[in-house]
């Protein structure tokens, strides 16, 4: 297998989704592209808390991709979210304004507990704006 196919292995959680981590100076960057649901939410967390070391300010976590949210991918987003508060660090979601994703942040009021943000851009510099 070369690096490449590696890498790519690396990144598929399932075939439904994959995460796609990446570090943007000081702040971890995760991507999520494709179908979170009940059957693919243990390995996406695990993925997304092996992202996030104790001396980062917290996550962007960029759903620009993600295609379909059901009530187990918000239930991890909300833990996600409190264990990263625990560790007096901060979840940013970063969501397009009219995707199906952002409406399901909202009607769950995710929207109210985590901020959400338009461009990856904004949220990295809200993060290190924390150190």
């Amino acid at each position: 297998m070369d690096a490449a196919n590696a890498e790519r292995e690396d990144r598929n959680v399932s075939d439904l989704v994959e995460v796609v981590a990446r570090q943007d100076r000081s702040v971890p960057v995760c991507e999520l592209r494709g179908e979170l649901d009940a059957s693919n939410v243990d390995r996406v967390q695990t993925a997304l808390l092996d992202c996030v070391t104790k001396d980062v300010p917290g996550l962007v976590l960029d759903l620009t991709d993600t295609s379909y949210l059901d009530s187990a991918g918000v239930r991890i987003l909300f833990d996600l979210a409190r264990r990263l508060r625990a560790r007096r660090q901060e979840l940013r979601l970063v969501v397009p304004p009219d995707g199906v994703v952002r409406r399901v942040l909202v009607l769950t009021a995710l929207a109210d507990v985590v901020p959400v943000d338009e461009e990856t851009d904004d949220a990295v510099r809200a993060l290190r704006a924390r150190r």
